[in-house]
């Protein structure tokens, strides 16, 4: 129980994570105890996923862009100098091999609703679900970077709401592949018989839309889950429609709870009365980056140290591809909430507002507060200190857990197991062991033995054609 008497949520923990090095903290590859240089090596993933596996970590989120960070200097020399996400591999890939090397953690991976044809992409869902026994989630976004839709042939980006009209069929052409085409008991392997899959039990979706024409039918059977953990960011106006219906899990971002609050209580609201889904199916996990040491002085000294190798360039290349806004126009100590553009003195008002003790506002300032943690709160403290912010969060802005991104891989991660871990089990903040071990990612996310399909009031379980329900009987939805 809480201090306020209600009772305390068991906090899903997610290592956030990204096949680049720095990820989150541009330049601290270059430390010496960093290794996420080495994110071209499979061993590198295998041994992150056995880590945190030991340590019951519910999943990785592996995040992803189709582009370069090039906004900043309009050029993408800074990404490039600086390693901020740049190189950067694809990120499905590896999960089959981290997926072969444990048994419950679970495995998040980002993919875009704009730049692939959902029949590809449903095939590759289904594939690394049947390798990881039912462990994939799929991280929906439409993507943010104009870079990447020149890379795909456009001149810039289709425009935000015209992009979650694009997401929405995509979503629904997904399901009709992954829940409709196939009956759950299709597949025979009756070898007396000679049947391999029932013919009538497999049948074409004929989807037609303005998107999308996809006749199917899927080319993979029913994988564990068939439809993978659906995992969201975005809370524009936009992105919450899609969230309430569509998301169990959704990803925020930002530096304060107070500024997720109410884009959480609207999430849910919306799923209750539009959807008629519990709102407390929807988990909320939020961005943080934790730099701990067993006293405070400890943890202080580990945050300058690590100051001295992160990277400003890099972060203003971060902040320019997050926001669009090139901060190379303005002065070195020209104070930006007085400059004539809009969009620059709203956003940097709002980290001000949450980031007291800061006078002046500048380019320095700003890639100060990105260059550890990104877009998201910095706790420096003892594991006590950390607990108690990440209490404050759960208490102020109602979010069920955290994606913990890194300031140096794998130490960030192991300063978390062995230092807050501990702590959060001695305040039942956490759980002590996976709720289903070996379980799909769904079983263990809602600790419901059993769940490997969506929740029965989640849009993707209405077109999921049940075994022993005829063919006739069995519509596929519009």
């Amino acid at each position: 129980m809480s201090s306020n008497g209600a009772t305390k949520k068991s906090l899903v923990l997610n290592a956030f994570v990204m096949m680049c090095s720095g990820h989150q903290s541009p330049g601290l590859w270059r430390h010496p105890d960093d290794e996420s240089w080495r994110f071209n090596e499979v061993s590198h993933w295998v041994e992150l996923a056995k880590l945190l596996e030991k340590a019951k970590f519910h999943g990785i989120f592996i995040a992803d862009v189709l582009g370069g960070y090039d906004v900043y200097t309009k050029t993408l020399d800074p990404a490039k100098v600086t390693g901020t996400q740049w190189p950067v591999n694809e990120p499905l890939t590896v999960i089959a091999a981290m997926a072969a090397a444990t048994e419950s953690i679970g495995f998040g991976v980002t993919a875009s609703t704009t730049y692939e044809q959902p029949f590809h992409f449903a095939r590759r869902l289904s594939t690394v679900d049947h390798l990881s026994k039912g462990r994939l989630g799929w991280n929906i976004v439409t993507s943010y970077l104009d870079s990447a839709a020149r890379n795909m042939g456009l001149i810039e980006q289709p425009k935000h709401d015209e992009r979650y009209a694009q997401a929405e069929e995509y979503v629904k052409v997904i399901y009709k592949l992954l829940e409709s085409s196939w009956r759950d008991d299709a597949v025979k392997l009756d070898r007396k018989s000679g049947i391999y899959t029932q013919p009538d039990l497999v049948r074409p979706i004929n989807h037609e839309g303005k998107y999308f024409k996809v006749p199917g039918p899927h080319i993979c059977q029913p994988s564990p889950q068939r439809t993978p953990l659906v995992l969201q960011a975005g809370t524009s106006r936009a992105g919450k429609q899609f969230a309430a219906q569509h998301a169990e899990a959704i990803f925020v971002s930002a530096h304060a709870p107070e500024v997720i609050a109410k884009s959480i209580a609207e999430v849910r609201e919306i799923a209750k009365t539009q959807f008629g889904r519990d709102p407390t199916d929807i988990k909320v996990l939020a961005l943080v980056t934790a730099i701990l040491g067993p006293t405070e002085e400890e943890a202080q000294a580990k945050l300058a140290d690590y100051k001295k190798y992160a990277s400003h360039e890099g972060a203003l290349s971060l902040f320019g591809g997050w926001t669009g806004i090139d901060l190379d126009q303005y002065g070195d100590e020209e104070e930006l909430r007085h400059v004539e553009s809009n969009a620059v003195r709203s956003t940097v008002e709002g980290y001000a507002k949450f980031s007291p003790g800061t006078s002046k506002w500048t380019k320095l300032t700003i890639a100060e507060h990105i260059a550890i943690g990104g877009n998201g709160p910095l706790f420096v403290g003892t594991p006590s200190q950390v607990a108690d912010g990440l209490e404050s969060w759960v208490n102020e802005s109602d979010v069920d857990g955290f994606n913990f991104a890194y300031a140096l891989f794998p130490q960030s991660f192991k300063d978390i197991i062995e230092l807050l871990i501990p702590e959060l089990l001695s305040r039942g903040l956490f759980w002590d062991d996976y709720a289903v071990p070996g379980g799909t990612y769904r079983e263990n996310f809602y600790q419901k033995p059993g769940q490997t399909g969506p929740l029965d009031s989640h849009v993707a379980s209405s077109y999921r054609w049940k075994a022993g329900v005829a063919p006739e009987d069995h519509v596929i939805q519009d």
